[in-house]
């Protein structure tokens, strides 16, 4: 039986959602308050989340934004409720990382659909993809049948190369995640002296070519075929789709690059997100000095999220979510959509 957890304030509407959804044969648990309903999901995490906007003590923005930051919350359904209709609202959920939105008051049979579809979607996409084409390609399906990433292509290239066919070499920047449909790839460097180095060896149902990316960098090794291969190009941008606009996304896709070793899903998990804050801190620096040159935390910056999220090359989401946890520690402030830098010091720090 799916667990369902309210949050609302309200008595009678937080009665009677319950009610509904106890009579569809879910598990419903509430909370009348943001507070409350954090400590219900963090101790007993449920399948779905209803989360009224406007609440005493904790609003439904700051629920999202706590639950996003622990692991077994993070993946949760979560949509919104609220008396509200104004798209200003819709938007600013969407952009935390809500999957839906509704409006009181609604029908009963309104509820059941949004949760009914949002709780199928969920476990179509929780199932375990294989270490092969096909998993690689139903993965992304899914993915792009998610709502949260937008993929360049559904169609991805598939080359064949020849042995010793180079691939990528060191000091280029990179254009395509690579996964290994058949033969084999070595990674390497080579030394003063024209000794070479074997940092990998790639087969069958692996990806290799992704640090680069996460770090927003160049190759610092070659990749050459060491014998016939057939190998699947991911652009580039959808690979940081994947891993930038939903952890729930990320997790699933990196433990495919890692073939489930959870050690390096875990590094990884980390890079792409710290990759992301860097870039975040890096593009404000950037544009505080350009503002105010040698006094970076002099004013405030007066630039949309939209602008600001293409100067530094990141979704608009994944940007006001990393500008939430900074507000949060206190790097930044934000007013009336204004952004003022707090701690130079550390920013440049993380941005290095």
């Amino acid at each position: 039986m799916k667990k369902i957890l309210i949050i609302e304030d309200h008595d009678d509407v937080r009665e009677n959602t319950a009610e509904i959804l106890e009579l569809a044969r879910y598990e419903v648990a509430t909370a009348e308050n943001g507070k409350l309903g954090v400590e219900k999901a963090l101790q007993d995490p449920p399948d779905l989340i209803i989360c009224d906007i406007m609440m005493p003590v904790l609003d439904g923005y700051g629920v999202l934004h706590l639950l996003a930051k622990h692991e077994n919350t993070a993946g949760i359904p979560f949509i919104f409720l609220s008396a509200k209709s104004e798209k200003t609202d819709v938007r600013k959920g969407m952009e935390l990382g809500a999957d839906d939105y509704l409006t009181k008051p609604f029908e009963g049979s309104e509820l059941l659909k949004a949760v009914e579809t949002r709780l199928r979607k969920t476990d179509a996409f929780r199932k375990t993809f294989a270490n092969n084409l096909e998993g690689v390609n139903s993965f992304m399906e899914e993915a792009g049948k998610s709502g949260k990433v937008a993929l360049t292509s559904s169609e991805r290239e598939i080359v064949s190369l020849k042995k010793k066919h180079l691939v990528f070499s060191e000091g280029r920047r990179p254009g395509f995640l690579y996964f290994v449909v058949s033969g084999k790839v070595k990674l390497y460097k080579v030394h003063d002296g024209g000794k070479e180095l074997i940092t990998g060896v790639f087969s069958d149902g692996e990806f290799f070519g992704y640090h680069a990316i996460l770090e927003d960098g160049v190759y610092t090794e070659n990749a050459q075929v060491l014998e016939d291969a057939e190998l699947m190009l991911i652009p580039r941008t959808d690979f940081i789709a994947l891993v930038e606009n939903d952890r729930e996304i990320a997790r699933r896709f990196i433990r495919l690059l890692t073939s489930h070793i959870h050690e390096n899903e875990r590094k990884l998990l980390d890079m792409a997100y710290s990759s992301l804050r860097r870039k975040v801190a890096s593009g404000l620096l950037d544009l505080a000095h350009k503002f105010s040159p040698g006094n970076e935390e002099a004013g405030f910056l007066d630039i949309s999220r939209e602008n600001l999220s293409q100067y530094i090359g990141s979704a608009t989401e994944s940007l006001v979510r990393t500008l939430s946890d900074f507000r949060a520690e206190k790097l930044i402030d934000i007013a009336e959509g204004k952004i003022k830098l707090l701690n130079v010091s550390k920013l440049k720090s993380m941005a290095n």
